[in-house]
Parts: C-alpha cells; sequence; structure tokens
C-alpha cells in the first residue's frame, strides 16, 4: 500500500522534473525528497525515475504508478470537496426516514420546499416502521427520519434525539353504510360490537387496547392487517372499522367516511428525530417539517368534492 502524501509526492516530482524543484514547491529539503522517493521506489519494487544530468524523468513504471496516483489523488479531493460541502451544508445527499402516512402529504408537502431552498442537495428517502427509523440513525444510516409514538410508544436509540412536530388525531374509518356513519362524533363504545382493523393487537401494548380499556370492553374480533391499503378496503367493504390518523386522510378512498371519537387520549404524536450531529442540511428540513406539519381536516366527498367534516 502506498502512502497518499507519497503519491503526492511523485505527482509533484513528475511535474516540476527535479527532486529540488519539488522540495522547494513543497516546503521540503531535497535530501528529504530524495529519501522518500527512494522509500517509494523500494515499496513499489524498482525505479520510478530516471536520473538525468539535470533533473529526473519518469520511467515505463513511474507512468504506470503516476496514472493511478493521479486517479487516487483526483477521487480523495473530490471525497474531500464532498464531504466539506456536506458538513458546511452546501451539496451532498440527505438521507431521509418517515413512516407510511407521513408520506401521504406532511412529508411530500416539506420536500417540495425544501427541494426549492436547497437545489443543491440531493434526498435519498426511504419508508419505514419508527423504531426501524430510529435504529437507522443511530447506525449513521439515516440523517434525519419522521417518527411517532404510534401505535406502542416512541422509540429510542443511542444519540438520537426527538423533537415533537404537531399532535395527530385518530379517527375511525367506517363503510358508508355504517350504521354510525352519519354520526359527527362517536363514543368508542358504540363500536364495542365491530371488528378492529389492526396490525398488532394482544402481544403488546397499543393505543387501541388501552381506550378499549376505557371504554369498558375488549374488541370482539381482531382482523390483523398491516398496510393501510388493506385496512381501507375492509372498512370499505364493511368487514370492519379502523384508526386512522388524521394525517392519512387524503389517502382514504370513497367507500370510507372518517369520524372523530370522544376519547381525548386518542391521538398521536408525530416528531422529528435527528442524530447527535445532524447535517445542516437535515435541520433545514426539519425546520420545513414543522412549517408542513398540519394534520388534514377531517373530510368526506359529495356531489360537490370535499366538504369539511372537522
Amino acid at each position: 500500500m502506498f502512502e497518499t502524501d507519497a503519491l503526492r509526492l511523485l505527482v509533484t516530482v513528475a511535474r516540476t522534473g527535479s527532486f529540488t524543484k519539488a522540495a522547494l514547491h513543497l516546503n521540503y529539503t531535497q535530501s528529504a525528497v530524495s529519501r522518500r522517493i527512494a522509500t517509494l521506489e523500494q515499496e513499489a519494487g524498482g525505479p520510478l525515475f530516471e536520473r538525468l544530468p539535470r533533473g529526473v524523468r519518469l520511467n515505463p513504471a513511474g507512468r504506470a504508478l503516476h496514472r493511478h496516483a493521479m486517479e487516487v489523488l483526483d477521487r480523495l479531493s473530490r471525497a474531500e470537496q464532498e464531504l466539506s460541502a456536506l458538513h458546511a451544508g452546501h451539496g451532498g445527499l440527505l438521507h431521509l426516514g418517515a413512516f407510511p402516512t407521513a408520506n401521504i402529504s406532511l412529508v411530500p408537502a416539506a420536500l417540495r420546499a425544501f427541494r426549492q431552498a436547497r437545489r443543491d442537495v440531493e434526498v435519498m428517502a426511504v419508508e419505514g416502521a419508527s423504531g426501524v427509523l430510529t435504529a437507522g440513525l443511530a447506525d449513521g444510516a439515516l440523517d434525519v427520519a419522521v417518527v411517532s409514538d404510534y401505535p406502542s410508544g416512541l422509540p429510542s436509540g443511542d444519540g438520537v434525539t426527538t423533537t415533537p412536530l404537531c399532535e395527530d388525531d385518530l379517527l375511525v374509518a367506517l363503510s358508508r353504510e355504517h350504521r354510525l356513519a352519519g354520526s359527527a362524533v362517536i363514543d368508542l363504545a358504540e363500536l364495542s360490537d365491530e371488528a378492529w382493523l389492526q396490525s398488532a393487537y394482544g402481544d403488546r401494548p397499543t393505543m387501541l387496547a388501552d381506550a378499549c380499556a376505557r371504554a369498558g370492553f375488549t374488541p370482539r374480533k381482531v382482523i390483523r392487517i398491516a398496510e393501510w391499503t388493506g385496512k381501507f378496503g375492509y372498512a370499505a367493504a364493511g368487514l370492519g372499522v379502523a384508526l386512522v390518523p388524521s394525517l392519512a386522510a387524503r389517502a382514504v378512498p370513497d367507500g370510507i367516511v372518517l369520524r372523530r371519537l370522544t376519547d381525548p387520549a386518542l391521538r398521536r404524536t408525530v416528531h422529528v428525530a435527528l442524530p447527535a450531529a445532524p447535517l445542516p442540511s437535515a435541520l433545514v428540513l426539519r425546520d420545513l417539517l414543522r412549517e408542513s406539519c398540519r394534520p388534514e381536516p377531517v373530510r368526506e366527498r359529495d356531489a360537490s368534492g370535499w366538504a369539511d367534516r372537522s
């Protein structure tokens, strides 16, 4: 393995054609340059320069190593520039993670504003559960993440800090033919006989389990469905009801209505999570997420379009 300083010295000697001139250029002594080149030639397995009456020039082995040295030094220079720009908040990549319903409207709105503000930064976005995203921040795979405490609490990670963005009410999704579809607000106890569409229940504490316990019942049936498209499909068909964050209101299909619940504890907190030493561009995106974190109003579609029911 060749040291970077030795490769730089090789390039400088080749450019100047002289150990003496290279020494002046690099603020070395001529004897130091001669010794370092001699060591490099030993590492390379033979001479790299032809010694001439007035100066030196690369021999075939020297030209081969010089070509690689130029490539290596160029890549290192570009890496240094990219890292410097990235840490200064200019350019580079920004790795963002978000939980699924945040990607319906909150994150896209913030990214649209971020693209206008920071065209020099490329965002690499991934979707995942809050716990997975927090682990990604702790491991250095992500630079910023949007996470929530729903359904089973806010995850933690080494060196990860979280800041609340907004409160997001949890609503109930019902088929349009449901007996309570016309109600403005529903008490959870009125849904005690319903089948609930939930990704998990009973194996760990969940917000739904706690809310049902406060209302004095245990769901008679839980249909385990993880994806929102599946939950919406079952709810629209009248096969069950589901808790839906208001951030997801824009994605609700026509066959479903969203209704508020009387339990004030049925809400989640959306957070922005950052590593201990966040990138400047991550802080810019954090501020834009704050501006964009306005949950959708509860709406239903009628003949004239969207009508607010908030």
